[in-house]
């Protein structure tokens, strides 16, 4: 038991910021990247509790997270809930930081255009670029070949590039 929860706690000091940050790109609220981020921490648990042998942590986490995204959404595929953050703003007398603004504009304007392209594409995308995963890392996860991740990313940055002109 001790041995579970040593494990338990290096996996998840290791990768919670990195699950959150996945998760948060790929859904409609910070409310619900938690939850989710949460969920895939209950389940890694579980699984050591079961006596499950995680020999690559790494690509165990992000198919849990891959799988419950595509769970969250296939649950509220009938339900669509509009982020406050991605309305327009309704205008605010106090003084704002322009530097703050700007960044969070940017950020939004980033976020919204991964949700338009292909999920495949937001994963790879959101593994090489904000996770400093690499290719070979990425394949692991996915159960893919290198060459198919290295076209796929390639098509994915094209995407994105085309929802940000």
């Amino acid at each position: 038991m001790m041995d579970n929860q040593k494990k338990f706690s290096k996996i998840y000091d290791k990768y919670i910021n990195k699950i959150y940050r996945f998760v948060f790109l790929k859904v409609d609220s910070q409310e619900t990247a938690e939850d989710l981020s949460s969920e895939v921490f209950t389940r890694v648990w579980q699984s050591l509790d079961k006596g499950t042998n995680i020999e690559n942590p790494q690509a165990f986490i992000y198919k849990i997270a891959r799988n419950l995204i595509t769970d969250h959404y296939r649950k509220n595929s009938k339900i669509k809930l509009v982020s406050i953050e991605n309305c327009k703003e309704i205008e605010d007398n106090q003084p704002n930081l322009e530097e703050e603004s700007l960044l969070k504009s940017d950020f939004n304007r980033v976020k919204l255009a991964l949700n338009k392209i292909k999920p495949e594409y937001q994963d790879i995308i959101i593994c090489h670029y904000l996770d400093d995963l690499s290719i070979p890392e990425i394949a692991k996860i996915m159960n893919k070949p290198k060459n198919n991740i290295r076209v796929t990313l390639h098509r994915g940055l094209k995407a994105l590039k085309r929802e940000l002109s």
